[in-house]
């Protein structure tokens, strides 16, 4: 992949399966859905965008968050 470095809401460094938790609760477009604060996400892909990373949650497979809304766990 590319030597992007792709940090949460804190400056901590991400990689791929890392666990993270959400820091907002977030609306999920195209859904009813929404992600409550302090939701812990497993697992986490990185998508070679320094602001993004892809995920699944138990509701929503194939999710991209925003890294400015998440805190590595």
């Amino acid at each position: 992949m590319s030597d992007v470095i792709v940090k949460d809401s804190n400056g901590t460094p991400l990689e791929d399966g890392d666990s993270v938790t959400l820091i907002k609760d977030l609306k999920v477009k195209g859904t009813s859905e929404t992600l409550k604060r302090g939701m812990l996400v497993k697992n986490i892909r990185l998508t070679g965008k320094a602001g993004e990373i892809e995920c699944n949650t138990k509701k929503v497979k194939g999710l991209v968050l925003k890294t400015e809304f998440l805190k590595k766990a």
